[in-house]
């Protein structure tokens, strides 16, 4: 009897871990619920659209739909097994760094049969760029979700028979279509998680006005106080710094437009400091946004006790490989008087992408510079449009003055904040822009505090005292 009860006790510890390593069984089980996933999830439609914010959560619940598809254990859908269905980003890029890597952290690894890679190695997916995952569903077979991005052309979406397609975020008019065919054979669904931000676009008409009546069309709007885990605290310091027109499409998910500056808030007669000696207990952190071909931008950021942040120094160059770009940090961090650990280090964040290795390097970018004595951190948030409501509520927050200081011997930042502007597809130019993304890596892993009369010093006090009287002589 012993030994069967140490069997049974076996079976409960393995099922206990089981439980704690497959995130999809916890979705949305917890005492928080997000209840416009769940309306989302339990829809019979057939073309379904979740127009929302940023970080409502509608990311999360397109991902956990596409896996229960794949996996056949819909808690709410009829199941069948040997799926096949495509998530669809608009760039390679994107996929990586958003739905690809929202699909693998729903997948335990022991439910993957195999991958395919477009680029990168398959025993680390989640740095490369992924063509298709063999998923074993539970009825026996083998399901398959396959990954596409909008600029490969309409071409590479004909031929396939689909039994759904996850669109995240807005494709274009005539992949929708080709898509709609796609699912035609199988009677199968179209689903889409977006933030409307292309104007009064196609999608606009056929789903939000849906002229035809089609039985078929459902949609939700999705908004921040949808989401039961982003706090109060969070929501009342994004609202602080988006306009209206901002706030329609970030947080509520309504169709709008826009266009202009990222950051009109920048005042370069504010914001641009002169250089002055920056004390050790201030000292935080490099940012980095790789770039061997293009230009690598690095940028040294201070912290004062108020919480004010200050860039101090500027590395941004081109054409340069890891052992020039290393010299070039090392020697402005000796010029500076930067922080370094007991054997000599500097410390840095980096954009992911960095740790990715290709087919022409046995070693990744990251890797090359954690061996030549620059302890790099991949873990950045690096959602564009999250990053920069945080930068704008670090340019002015609530009561107009700034939290964020730039030393003039800067210049490249100063050129990409004064030329950093909204494209016709409602995202930022992807143009001059390396300083922009560093900078919002950093900011988004400090917690931004807003400033009170309460909890500044003197120092500050005195300051924007000096901002507000500049600005009045202006």
């Amino acid at each position: 009897m012993s030994e069967l009860v140490k069997k049974i006790a076996a079976i409960e510890r393995e099922q206990k871990k089981r439980r704690e390593n497959d995130r999809l069984a916890r979705y949305n089980t917890g005492r928080k619920k997000h209840k416009k996933q769940l309306l989302f999830h339990k829809c019979k439609k057939r073309n379904r659209w979740v127009f929302g914010g940023n970080r409502s959560g509608k990311t999360e619940c397109g991902a956990a739909e596409a896996v229960w598809l794949a996996r056949g254990n819909h808690p709410y859908r009829k199941n069948k097994k040997d799926v096949f269905g495509w998530v669809v980003s608009l760039t390679a890029q994107v996929q990586r760094d958003v739905a690809q890597r929202k699909i693998l952290s729903y997948l335990r690894p022991d439910w993957i049969e195999d991958i395919v890679m477009t680029s990168g190695r398959k025993d680390s997916p989640a740095s490369g760029v992924i063509d298709q995952i063999f998923i074993k569903n539970v009825f026996g077979g083998i399901s398959v979700i396959g990954f596409k991005s909008c600029d490969q052309g309409r071409e590479r979406f004909q031929g396939s028979s689909l039994d759904f397609v996850w669109f995240d975020e807005e494709p274009p008019q005539e992949i929708y279509e080709e898509c709609r065919m796609r699912v035609a054979d199988r009677e199968g669904d179209i689903f889409g998680t977006m933030t409307p931000l292309k104007g009064l676009t196609f999608l606009y008409e056929e789903i939000y006005l849906n002229p035809k009546n089609n039985p078929e069309v459902w949609y939700e709007f999705m908004e921040w106080a949808d989401n039961p885990f982003l706090s109060k605290k969070e929501i009342a310091l994004l609202e602080t710094t988006m306009d209206e027109t901002t706030l329609q499409s970030r947080r509520y998910g309504k169709f709008c437009t826009r266009e202009g500056l990222v950051y009109p808030e920048f005042d370069e007669s504010v914001h641009v400091i002169e250089p002055f000696s920056v004390p050790k207990e201030w000292q935080d952190t490099v940012s980095i946004d790789p770039g061997l071909k293009n230009p690598l931008s690095a940028h040294w950021y201070a912290v004062d006790f108020d919480g004010n942040v200050y860039v101090v120094a500027e590395h941004y160059a081109a054409g340069m490989d890891v052992d020039e770009h290393a010299r070039a940090l090392f020697a402005i961090s000796e010029k500076i008087g930067w922080k370094r650990d007991g054997k000599g280090r500097l410390s840095a964040l980096i954009d992911p992408a960095a740790g990715q290795r290709t087919l022409a390097s046995a070693k990744s970018v990251s890797e090359l510079f954690y061996e030549r004595g620059i302890l790099v951190d991949p873990r950045v948030e690096k959602d564009v449009f999250s990053g920069i409501a945080r930068v704008k509520s670090y340019l002015k927050r609530g009561n107009g003055m700034p939290d964020l200081y730039i030393f003039s011997s800067c210049p490249h930042m100063i050129r990409e904040f004064k030329g950093y502007f909204w494209g016709a597809e409602e995202s930022p130019v992807k143009r001059d822009d390396h300083a922009m993304d560093e900078l919002r890596y950093y900011l988004m892993r400090r917690p931004h505090v807003p400033k009170t009369e309460k909890n500044v010093s003197e120092i500050t006090r005195d300051k924007e005292k000096k901002i507000r009287a500049l600005r009045r002589k202006r």
